[in-house]
C-alpha cells in the first residue's frame, strides 16, 4: 500500500514537471479592446480571455481596455511604430480602409487558406452587411465581432400617456416629427421633456447623421474608394436639415452637442421620450430602464437604411510568426458562434456569425427577449459604415459642422458646402496618389 502511494505521487510530479514547461513557454498576446478599465464590457471581456486562456495553455492573452475607437487607433499605432503590436485589435470597423491603405494592419487570407478555406468561404460564416467593413480589395483585414446598428427607442408609457400607441412607433421622418411634438413637455420657457435625443459627439454624430442621410435615399461616401465623400449633396443637406428643424423650428430635440452618455441617462430617467441610439446600449437599457420600453427600425424618409456599426477584430502588421499564429486562434475563438451568441447576449450588440442564431440558447433568449432580434431585422436594410482615407479627421470635418448647426451657429447648406471642402483638402494626398494618376504620367 506504502508503495502504490509512493508510486502515485512520483506520477503526480512527473505530470507536473511535464506540464510545467508547456506553460513557461506559452505565447503572450495582447488584445486591444476598446472600452475603459471599469464596466461591464470591461468586466465581460475578462472573464472571456480567462476561458480563452483556460482552454489553451500555449496562449496567454492578456485585455488591454484601450478607451473609446478613437483612442483605440492611435494606440494601436503608436504599438505599432513602438514594434510591439498586440496580437488582435477590437477595431472599429470603418478605420480599417485607412489602416489598409497605411499598410498598418495585415490581410488574413494566408491565415485562413492554411485552415483549408478560402476567403469568400470563411466570410460567408457573417451577415453580407458586415463584409464590405471588413474585406478590402478583395482582402480579408477584419472578422467581424460586436457589431450594431442604431435604433429607435421609445418610453411606452408616454406614448401613452400622450394618445400615441408604442405598438405602432414611428415609421417616417413625418411620424417622428409628429410623435415628438406630442411627447415634448415644457413649463414656460424651460423644456421639461424632450421628444427626441440623438448623440451628436465625435463618432456618434457622424454615424447617426449616415443613418438620416441613407433613410434619405443619400451616400454618405464612395463604397469602394478610400478618396470621396458625399457631404455637400442634396441628400445630406435633407438630413441635416431635418435634425436641426427638431432642434430649432420643433424645438422637441435639445440644441449643440449632445454626447452618448447623456442621451441614454435623458432617456432613462424620463427627460426624453425617444432616442437613436445604437443597440449595444439594448442590455443596459433593458437592465436599468424603470418603464416599459420598445425599440424599432430607424424611421425613413424616401427609403429603410442604416448603417452598419461596431468592431472587427484585425491584426497589425510587425507580428512575429508565433504571435500572429496565437492571435488568430484567439479571433476564430471570439467569432465564434457560441461565443459571439453568448456576448450578444451579454451586452445588445447583435452576433455577427449567422449560426450564433440557430443555438437553442440564443433561441432561448430571442424569445425571452424580443426586442435583440429588431437589429438583425434591420440588416436587411443595413449599409457599410463610413469609411474612407484619414477617416478620423475626415469624419470630423463633418462632424464639427453637425454641432455648429445643432448650435444654432451655421445653417446646414453652408455647413456642407464647408465639410465636403475640408474633407477634399484632407483627401487630397491619396487622391493624387491613385485616381490622377495615370500609368507613365510624369
Amino acid at each position: 500500500m506504502i508503495s502504490w502511494w509512493k508510486g502515485a505521487a512520483l506520477a503526480l510530479v512527473a505530470a507536473a514537471g511535464l506540464a510545467a514547461p508547456r506553460a513557461a513557454h506559452a505565447t503572450d498576446i495582447e488584445l486591444f479592446f476598446p472600452v475603459p478599465v471599469d464596466g461591464a464590457l470591461a468586466r465581460n471581456m475578462s472573464g472571456l480571455i480567462k476561458e480563452f486562456n483556460d482552454s489553451h495553455p500555449d496562449i496567454k492573452a492578456v485585455p488591454v481596455f484601450t478607451g473609446s475607437y478613437d483612442d483605440t487607433l492611435l494606440k494601436t499605432r503608436a504599438a505599432i511604430k513602438a514594434g510591439k503590436p498586440p496580437a488582435a485589435v477590437i477595431m472599429s470597423a470603418n478605420f480599417l480602409t485607412d489602416l489598409s491603405i497605411e499598410r498598418e494592419i495585415a490581410p488574413m487570407d494566408d491565415l485562413i487558406a492554411k485552415d483549408g478555406k478560402s476567403p469568400e468561404a470563411f466570410m460567408a460564416q457573417f451577415f453580407p452587411a458586415l463584409l464590405p467593413n471588413a474585406v478590402i480589395d478583395r482582402k480579408v483585414y477584419g472578422v467581424p465581432f460586436h457589431n450594431s446598428t442604431p435604433l429607435l427607442y421609445i418610453n411606452a408609457d408616454h406614448f401613452k400617456e400622450a394618445g400615441l400607441d408604442p405598438d405602432t412607433p414611428p415609421r417616417t421622418w413625418a411620424e417622428l416629427y409628429d410623435a415628438a411634438r406630442k411627447l415634448t413637455k415644457r413649463e414656460g420657457d424651460r423644456t421639461t421633456r424632450w421628444g427626441l435625443m440623438m448623440p451628436s459627439n465625435y463618432d456618434y454624430g457622424g454615424w447617426i447623421l449616415e443613418a438620416l442621410t441613407m433613410s434619405n435615399g443619400g451616400r454618405y461616401y464612395n463604397e469602394d474608394y478610400g478618396g470621396e465623400v458625399y457631404y455637400d449633396t442634396p441628400t445630406m443637406l435633407g438630413a441635416l436639415t431635418f435634425w436641426s428643424d427638431l432642434v430649432h423650428k420643433a424645438k422637441v430635440h435639445p440644441a449643440g452637442e449632445q454626447k452618448g452618455p447623456a442621451v441614454t441617462g435623458a432617456f432613462l430617467a424620463g427627460q426624453a421620450s425617444m432616442m437613436i441610439i445604437s443597440t449595444g446600449s439594448l442590455t443596459f437599457i433593458r437592465d436599468t430602464a424603470k418603464f416599459p420600453f420598445k425599440v424599432a427600425f430607424v424611421p425613413m424618409n424616401v427609403r429603410q437604411a442604416v448603417p452598419i456599426g461596431g468592431a472587427s477584430l484585425v491584426q497589425p502588421t510587425g507580428l512575429s510568426p508565433e504571435k500572429r499564429a496565437a492571435g488568430w486562434t484567439l479571433i476564430q475563438w471570439l467569432t465564434s458562434p457560441e461565443k459571439s451568441g453568448w456576448w450578444s447576449r451579454a451586452t445588445g450588440y447583435f452576433a455577427p456569425n449567422k449560426a450564433a442564431y440557430d443555438l437553442p440558447e440564443m433561441k432561448a433568449f430571442l424569445d425571452k427577449n424580443p426586442d435583440a432580434k429588431i437589429a438583425v431585422d434591420q440588416l436587411a436594410n443595413a449599409k457599410p459604415w463610413f469609411a474612407t482615407y484619414r477617416t478620423v479627421p475626415v469624419r470630423k470635418a463633418i462632424e464639427d459642422e453637425l454641432q455648429a448647426v445643432l448650435s444654432g451657429k451655421r445653417q446646414p447648406k453652408e455647413a456642407l458646402t464647408a465639410a465636403q471642402k475640408a474633407a477634399d483638402a484632407l483627401m487630397r494626398p491619396y487622391v493624387e496618389d491613385t485616381a490622377l494618376r495615370l500609368p507613365g504620367a510624369e
